[in-house]
């Protein structure tokens, strides 16, 4: 049977459910006699009698009432996997790659995707402990993570992190044998814990700020990761002066298993931002994005 006629077999269908042309055709939207004519026209092509029809009622033949019970539950199987399809676009799927820092997957891209993961099973997210300025489109990631708003061209750039500010802190063993620095220039004179870069092996400079001028300061030290969790768990052990994101300390500076120095010269700094292709993004970027989006209180 040609494929078209589908419409016919559905209108069998409801008028031996309903035994009825008039609730059928109402329930099909259609008028009674556009549908006498499709319940002939598949008569006459399968060249039996389906219907037995009377002036008060509407019932299957023995050939109709086979081919309702073989019909029935196929077609109710093809309008659940219909509908199963339609639901799609209220349930994005797909897999969302993201490049960041260990800290900004820890505290501001983990906390905020939780629950986004947890209401559609079907999303993926990879993140990425990447310190490297990663070109995103090159290596496959759908968005990339930064501190402040430094993108390239093509990009979109949604900010999803509060300001951030930077503490230098260390151990209060390791003040017993070295003096406080008063200037951010007394740091090359400390034992100082470096972080690597990966973006062309560098060694991240420390960032203060001074009249509204910005200082960078090289500092050296007997151990370099680049991690920045491993950072603060050396400046505990005593190994040195961190220079690291103050949300991260709190909890030691309340304790006093670190102190702080210098607070005057670390501002705050504009938080983090997501970056991603201009090009239309799938729909789980896109609620990513917004699941990420930073909102002020």
């Amino acid at each position: 049977m040609a494929r078209e006629n589908l419409n016919d077999l559905v209108a069998f269908v409801t008028v031996a459910r309903e035994q009825s042309f008039t609730r059928a055709a109402a329930q099909l939207g259609v008028s009674q006699s556009a549908l006498s004519h499709s319940i002939r026209g598949l008569e006459s092509r399968l060249g039996v009698r389906l219907l037995t029809r009377t002036t008060r009622s509407v019932s299957p033949t023995v050939a109709g009432q086979r081919l309702q019970d073989s019909l029935a539950p196929r077609l109710e199987e093809i309008w659940n996997e219909l509908s199963a399809i339609g639901d799609m676009r209220d349930k994005p799927t797909g897999t969302v790659r993201i490049t960041a820092t260990d800290y900004a997957i820890k505290y501001i891209l983990w906390p905020k995707l939780m629950p986004l993961l947890k209401e559609y099973p079907d999303i993926k997210i990879e993140l990425a402990n990447e310190y490297a300025l990663t070109d995103i489109a090159a290596n496959r990631y759908d968005a990339g993570v930064r501190l402040g708003e430094q993108i390239t061209n093509g990009m979109i750039s949604v900010r999803i992190g509060p300001d951030i500010r930077f503490a230098v802190v260390a151990s209060p063993d390791y003040f017993r044998s070295h003096a406080v620095p008063l200037t951010p220039e007394d740091l090359v004179n400390h034992r100082c814990i470096n972080l690597r870069l990966s973006t062309h092996g560098g060694i991240y400079a420390w960032e203060f700020e001074r009249d509204g001028h910005e200082v960078k300061v090289r500092v050296d030290g007997q151990v370099i990761f680049n991690d920045i969790f491993q950072v603060v768990d050396a400046a505990v052990d005593g190994f040195g002066l961190a220079h690291v994101p103050e949300e991260m300390v709190e909890h030691y500076l309340q304790t006093g298993k670190l102190v702080r120095v210098l607070p005057e010269f670390c501002p705050a700094w504009e938080g983090h931002h997501l970056f991603y292709p201009s090009r239309q993004s799938s729909r789980a970027l896109i609620m990513v994005v917004d699941a990420l989006r930073h909102r002020q209180r």
